[in-house]
């Protein structure tokens, strides 16, 4: 697939983070033009933007997803990794902070990348970022993992809206634990080791591993849509 996306413009929406890093360092090694598009971490995104183009864009803001989107003059693909843990145990505050930042911004931010690659007749590529949480129970994540459970239906019905003469493909990419973005934190406590020993997985997942799934996807000849590829090193079986 080397060299496929040369000169494609591709966003990647939390690009600055561990995973958004991974996958722009990857993409740009193809000679894809790569818009990093980042919500707070300033100093991680003045860092990138010396090799990339950086837009600062809170997804809940229908003004700051248009800024992202106009940042491209052509765009080919959009990579959506933004995402909050929802940590906590009050539902009443969690519920509605996951909502915005796991579900309703992605889904908005797609919905409008999608009309522009219409309007423009262009068959690109949209990739969310979901979770392995969204396909398999694991406790004190309702917060969290409902909203990803149901980006990753809305990634189908998406699919589904777009396929035909346009031919956007949309699927979504689902980590297990890796070691970087959300999960790095429960990485270093310890709280997945017993996967280790138990011999569920052979080791923690990379953010390469993430790049790859998300590299694979955005392929132009590629035959895959509405579909879930779970990076997890097997652990949801």
């Amino acid at each position: 697939m080397t060299g496929t996306l040369r000169g494609r413009e591709i966003i990647l929406a939390g690009g600055t983070g561990g995973l958004g890093s991974a996958t722009a360092a990857l993409l740009a090694q193809e000679g894809a033009s790569v818009i990093l598009g980042y919500r707070a971490n300033h100093e991680r995104a003045e860092r990138m933007g010396r090799d990339h183009r950086v837009v600062q864009a809170d997804l809940g803001s229908e003004d700051d997803r248009g800024a992202l989107l106009d940042s491209a003059s052509e765009l080919y693909g959009l990579v959506i990794l933004t995402g909050d843990p929802a940590r906590g145990s009050n539902l009443a505050e969690t519920l509605p902070r996951s909502f915005e930042a796991n579900f309703a911004g992605p889904v908005l931010l797609a919905r409008e990348a999608a009309d522009r690659m219409q309007a423009r007749g262009t068959a690109g590529a949209i990739v969310f970022l979901g979770t392995m949480q969204a396909a398999a129970v694991f406790p004190n994540s309702t917060a969290y993992a409902a909203q990803k459970a149901a980006l990753v239906h809305a990634a189908r019905v998406l699919a589904k809206e777009l396929r035909g003469p346009a031919n956007i493909r949309v699927n979504t990419v689902n980590p297990g634990v890796t070691e970087a973005g959300m999960a790095q934190a429960s990485v270093a406590s310890g709280k997945y080791e017993r996967h280790l020993l138990e011999g569920a997985i052979p080791r923690y997942g990379k953010a390469e591993d993430v790049a790859r799934a998300i590299r694979f996807l955005l392929e132009p000849d590629n035959y895959v849509t509405g579909q879930v590829l779970t990076v997890d090193g097997g652990l949801t079986l």
